[in-house]
């Protein structure tokens, strides 16, 4: 398992995007896409919360994705109330794929769903989110995966391939359907990133086993595989961190810069928390204008330890993200 050392903090080793006049906005699990020169934000909450901007710097809030729970969600969630987490936005032939979990707090009893849009914007005549229902679904006492975090990512063979998960059997893939609306038949798994755990340790603290949050990115030949290390969701508490690995197969192995298998524990650092963040993760990448992006929350020890969005620009170094 790769050791953090305190002076490791690479996040303002990144060139800010940020200026002092841009809204700090609240957000949790940030994913982002660009049409017709505007922004638009979707991350964790009522229905899938969503933003629009111009400048990724003044955001204006615009309405959920669902209004309404998907009618699915109950038979998932008993009591569920419609607090969607973490969505992936995915575009292919010209159409909006959005895939969301919905999802217990410390237990596998979850899964994702997808919805599709020809457009993200709210007020043009075609906008309407068509949801698809569950594409998988993880099970407690069967699953030792949980069915989270979703990320789509192409493949080198034209196929499409989805990564999930957490905590319990690490970082899972599995190819989709040519219509990105289920899994391909014969299924086809892999398990590209984990930490060691004990079957002993508690699904509500699994303390050094915690990995959550993947996403996939293709750059020079390579595929870089970011995942988050260590606890969200807990205010000025929280110890994200954002690491990555890379392969030059989508399915991998993902290795870190020391070589390091990332279904070993392995991961080079990327992000972490700071005097004022007392963690930052949960990233998507992107490339905007020729430039790469880091999109990702950090828990502001200055205001309540509220989940604010951030966005860097990345420095790329030897194939590697940083400085």
């Amino acid at each position: 398992m790769n050791s953090f050392r305190s002076d490791i903090i690479l996040l303002f080793a990144l060139c800010l995007v940020y200026s002092a006049t841009s809204q700090e906005i609240t957000v949790h699990d940030p994913v982002m896409a660009a049409e017709k020169g505007r922004y638009y934000l979707y991350s964790t909450g009522k229905g899938i919360s969503v933003s629009s901007s111009p400048d990724m710097k003044h955001w204006n809030p615009e309405p959920p994705v669902f209004p309404e729970a998907p009618a699915w969600a109950e038979s998932v969630v008993p009591g569920f109330r419609n607090h969607i987490w973490a969505p992936d936005i995915f575009r292919h032939n010209g159409r909006y794929y959005l895939y969301y979990s919905i999802s217990s707090f410390g237990k596998n009893t979850s899964a994702i769903g997808v919805a599709t849009n020809e457009t993200l914007r709210p007020d043009a005549p075609d906008y309407h989110w068509k949801d698809h229902g569950i594409i998988l679904r993880s099970v407690p006492n069967r699953d030792m995966w949980n069915a989270i975090d979703p990320n789509v990512v192409p493949g080198q063979a034209g196929d499409h391939w989805l990564a999930f998960g957490s905590f319990w059997g690490g970082i899972k893939l599995v190819k989709l359907s040519d219509d990105l609306l289920s899994v391909r038949q014969p299924e086809e798994w892999h398990t590209i990133a984990r930490r060691k755990r004990s079957f002993e340790t508690a699904d509500e603290a699994p303390g050094d086993a915690a990995i959550e949050a993947p996403f996939i990115f293709y750059k020079n030949g390579y595929y870089y595989l970011f995942v988050s290390f260590d606890y969200c969701c807990r205010g000025k508490e929280s110890t994200y961190k954002v690491v990555v690995g890379r392969s030059e197969q989508v399915t991998g192995p993902y290795r870190d810069k020391a070589g390091q298998l990332m279904t070993s524990g392995g991961g080079t650092p990327v992000i972490t928390g700071d005097s004022r963040w007392a963690g930052a993760g949960h990233n998507s990448i992107y490339t905007f204008g020729g430039e790469d992006y880091l999109v990702f929350h950090g828990y502001d020890s200055t205001d309540q330890g509220k989940p604010k969005l951030r966005i860097v620009k990345v420095r790329w170094k030897d194939g590697w993200p940083g400085e």
